[in-house]
C-alpha cells in the first residue's frame, strides 16, 4: 500500500507540535551531556542538522500529514518575524557593512548558478532519456521546472508567479514542488554538515574570516557587558517587542500588498505584492531601528536566545516537510533537479575559491536564493545568532530579483528542451 493512502497517525497540530518540542528538548539535552558518546556524536553532527532531520522522519514514514498541518505556516508567519526582530535588536549595522562585497558576489553567483543550471540540467538529461524532459502543452517538463527556478532564486511568491506565467499542469506543478523541497533540503543538510567543518573549508578557500569573527566577537562582548539574570518583566518585554513588531508587520503587509496588487500590478515582478515579503522587510527594518534604542539592552536578558528558540522551532517545521522517499515517485524529474543543484554548487565553489570567500558567504548566499527568508537566517544563525540579519538582507534581495531570474531561466529551459 502506498504511503499517500495511509491514514496519518497524528493529525492534531497540538500533538505534532508537542512531538517536535520533545525532539528538540532531547537533542539539546543530549548535546549538553558530558557523556563521551554524545560529545563525540555532536562533534560530527551539528545540533541544527539533527533538529532538521528527526522531524523529517514523521513525514517520511507517514506519521503526519504535512499538507493539512498549519505548523510551518504559524512558524514562518509568527515566529520567524519575531525571531528576526530579537536577533537583529543587538546587531551592529556598521560591522555588517564592513563584511564587504564578497557576500553580494556569492549571492549573485548563486542566482546565476540557478539560472544557467536549469537549462544545462535539462540538456544533459535529454541525452540520457529524452522522455524525462519531454511532455506536451501544460505537461512540458520545463514549465514545471520554471516554478522551481522561482523558488530557488526568490521564494514561494516567485514560484507562484512562475506558475501563473508558464502555466504547468497541476500534476506537473505538484511534482515540481516535491523536487524543489527535496533537492533543496538535501543541499540544506550538506550545508549544515559543512558548518562543523567551516574552518577546514575556509582553509581550502584561503578565505579571510576576520570581518565575520570581528562581528561575532563584538556582539558577544556587548551581550556579556549587559548580561543580567532575566526577570518575568524582561521576558514579557522580549515577547512584547518580538510579537508586537510581528503584529505591526502583518498590519502593514495587509495594507501594502493588496494595494500594490490592485493599483501597481507591474510591481508584482519584484514580489512587492507578496504579504510575506512585506512581513519580513518590516520586521527586519524595525529590528534594525530598535538596535539604536534602549531596547537593545534586552539582549542582556536573553533576547537572542529567545530568537534562537524560535529559529529551532522553525527548523523543525521545515524539516517535517521533507520526505526522503519521494525521490522514487519520479526519478527522472528528481535527476534533473539534482544535476541542476550540482551545477549551482559547483559554480559557488569555483567562485568562492577564486575570490577567497568564507564558507559563511557561500552558505548564506546560496540559501538566500534557495529557501529565501525562511532558510537564509537559519543557516546564518547556525554560524552565530548575530549573523542572522545578513541572511535576511540577502533573502530580501532574492525576493526582489527572483521573478526576473526565474522568467529568464524558464525561457532558457524551454529552448534546451526542444
Amino acid at each position: 500500500m502506498e504511503k499517500e493512502h495511509l491514514q496519518p497517525l497524528f493529525t492534531n497540530d497540538a500533538v505534532i507540535f508537542g512531538i517536535l518540542m520533545l525532539m528538540l528538548a532531547a537533542i539539546f539535552k543530549t548535546a549538553a551531556s558530558e557523556s563521551p558518546f554524545w560529545k563525540k556524536f555532536y562533534k560530527y553532527v551539528p545540533i541544527i542538522l539533527l533538529s532538521y532531520f528527526l522531524p523529517s522522519l514523521l513525514n517520511t514514514f507517514g506519521l503526519v500529514d504535512v499538507e493539512s498541518s498549519q505548523l510551518y505556516f504559524v512558524a514562518s508567519r509568527y515566529l520567524l518575524p519575531a525571531c528576526l526582530v530579537l536577533l537583529t535588536i543587538s546587531v551592529d549595522l556598521k560591522e555588517i557593512i564592513r563584511l564587504g562585497p564578497k557576500s553580494l558576489i556569492m549571492f549573485f553567483t548563486a542566482s546565476f548558478g540557478v539560472i544557467i543550471g536549469g537549462p544545462l540540467a535539462i540538456w544533459i538529461v535529454s541525452f540520457m532519456n529524452a522522455d524525462f524532459v519531454g511532455g506536451a502543452g501544460p505537461d512540458e517538463v520545463w514549465r514545471g521546472m520554471s516554478t522551481i527556478a522561482g523558488s530557488w532564486i526568490g521564494g514561494g511568491a516567485n514560484q507562484a508567479a512562475m506558475y501563473e506565467v508558464f502555466k504547468p499542469s497541476d500534476e506537473l506543478y505538484s511534482m515540481s514542488i516535491t523536487v524543489d523541497i527535496l533537492v533543496a533540503e538535501i543541499w540544506m543538510t550538506i550545508l549544515l554538515l559543512g558548518i562543523g567543518k567551516s574552518a577546514q573549508i575556509d582553509g581550502f578557500f584561503k578565505a579571510d574570516t576576520t570581518s565575520i569573527t570581528s562581528l561575532k566577537d563584538k556582539i558577544e562582548a556587548y551581550s556579556k557587558s549587559i548580561a543580567r539574570i532575566p526577570s518575568t518583566t524582561d521576558f514579557m518585554l522580549i515577547a512584547g517587542v518580538g510579537f508586537g513588531v510581528t503584529g505591526f508587520s502583518h498590519f502593514v503587509a495587509d495594507i501594502v500588498a493588496p494595494y500594490i496588487r490592485d493599483n501597481a500590478p507591474y510591481l508584482s515582478k519584484f514580489s512587492l505584492d507578496s504579504g510575506f515579503f512585506w512581513i519580513i522587510v518590516v520586521a527586519t527594518t524595525l529590528g534594525v531601528i530598535l538596535s539604536f534604542t534602549r531596547f537593545r539592552t534586552l539582549e542582556g536578558a536573553g533576547a537572542s536566545k529567545v530568537g534562537s528558540l524560535f529559529i529551532f522551532i522553525l527548523v523543525a517545521t521545515i524539516g517535517m516537510k521533507m520526505d526522503v522517499l519521494a525521490i522514487f515517485d519520479n526519478p527522472g524529474f528528481f535527476l534533473v533537479g539534482l544535476i541542476w543543484m550540482a551545477i549551482h554548487v559547483t559554480l559557488l565553489v569555483i567562485v568562492a575559491k577564486l575570490i577567497k570567500a568564507p564558507y559563511f558567504f557561500l552558505a548564506v548566499g546560496s540559501k538566500a536564493n534557495i529557501g529565501g527568508a525562511a532558510s537564509a537566517p537559519v543557516i546564518a544563525a547556525a554560524f552565530h545568532p548575530s549573523l542572522a540579519p545578513v541572511g535576511v538582507l540577502l533573502a530580501v534581495l532574492g525576493y526582489a530579483l527572483g521573478t526576473y531570474g526565474a522568467w529568464l531561466c524558464g525561457l532558457l529551459m524551454q529552448v534546451a528542451s526542444q
